[in-house]
């Protein structure tokens, strides 16, 4: 018996608006410094001035920064932006953008995981909230590309924020924005993000976390008294008898690529001795461990000793590296 053709699924992805438009190849122009606008910012930290620096010092031609047409603000290329008025130019070359400002916000994403100075893991985890809420029958697979994450990971915000699709997860308000129903994965990365830059404003981290200024009002008192940052009855744990799942490990290839484009380490002698010596010291994912039965057992000891120092190492690497996020040139200067 012959089957019956098979319905096409709905909301089927689009295909990637940053190839959509790089496809349309626009053509870049001179546009005057001071016509344009700072957009929506998707760092936790801001502009990092040192990375804008170096850039300005840089004797090679940048590629056009990316602006939305209609409201002149400035969808790719901050840091760009940046080190043209380090640099006292006038003018700067720009592609323009004339879609709504949700697909801009996609195209700000894609275009700084494709290039540029590196998003954290803290701004793309708040970009792919963001964007479950702006474009809610996207599917995982199309937000993951879109921010740089895994599926699952982008999954896995979705459940928490609870918004499986805009009719029954979210809903308009009077003033025409889409608001969740429950907050409470938006309390978290609120919280998070309060954590990571204490001086940043309520209504830009309200932004970034797609909840209202009065929640975010709420979690900072909250943080302030060492409450949890959700209400009890919003509190939705694992089910009794199962575990919670595991997060997704980091690809130390895709961080490699990541670090490898980056500018101020490609173009300074500091970043590639840096990139040298990662590439000679990190594991591939798909490293696999050597063979143990070929090991003599009064070595075995050794061996182990020799994998914990190792571990040890890294970890403690780590721990110096970490806070100098916060407390580099940029807090030394403030």
């Amino acid at each position: 018996m012959d089957r019956e053709p098979r319905e096409a699924a709905p909301h089927a992805d689009p295909p990637s608006i940053w190839r959509r438009y790089n496809a349309d190849g626009a053509s870049p122009e001179l546009v005057p410094v001071q016509a344009l606008r700072p957009g929506d910012s998707l760092r936790v930290a801001g502009v990092d001035d040192e990375h804008a620096g170096v850039l300005a010092k840089l004797d090679v031609r940048l590629p056009p920064i990316i602006v939305h047409r209609p409201t002149m603000r400035v969808i790719d290329g901050a840091h760009r932006l940046r080190a043209a008025e380090l640099g006292s130019r006038q003018l700067i070359e720009a592609r323009f953008f004339d879609g709504d400002a949700r697909d801009a916000f996609v195209l700000a994403v894609e275009a700084n995981t494709a290039n540029g100075l590196p998003l954290s893991l803290t701004d793309r985890k708040a970009a792919a909230g963001r964007i479950i809420l702006s474009h809610p029958t996207r599917s995982d697979r199309w937000i993951a590309q879109v921010t740089g994450l895994a599926a699952t990971t982008v999954g896995a915000i979705r459940r928490c924020s609870s918004v499986e699709d805009a009719r029954s997860n979210a809903r308009v308000g009077r003033d025409g924005r889409l608001r969740p129903l429950d907050s409470s994965a938006g309390r978290r990365l609120a919280g998070e993000l309060m954590r990571a830059d204490p001086a940043r404003s309520l209504r830009d981290i309200a932004r970034a976390a797609g909840i209202a200024p009065s929640t975010v009002l709420d979690v900072r008192n909250r943080l302030e008294l060492g409450q949890s940052l959700v209400p009890v009855q919003r509190t939705g744990g694992p089910r009794p008898g199962r575990r919670p799942e595991p997060g997704p490990e980091p690809d130390p290839a895709a961080t490699m690529q990541t670090l490898r484009r980056d500018p101020s380490l490609r173009f300074s002698e500091a970043g590639r001795a840096l990139l040298r010596w990662l590439d000679a010291h990190v594991l591939a994912s798909q490293a696999t461990m050597p063979p143990t039965d070929g090991i003599p057992r009064h070595c075995l000891g050794t061996v182990a000793d020799l994998a914990r120092q190792n571990a040890r190492f890294w970890a403690a690497f780590g721990e110096q590296v970490d806070p100098l996020r916060h407390n580099g040139p940029q807090a030394e200067r403030a």
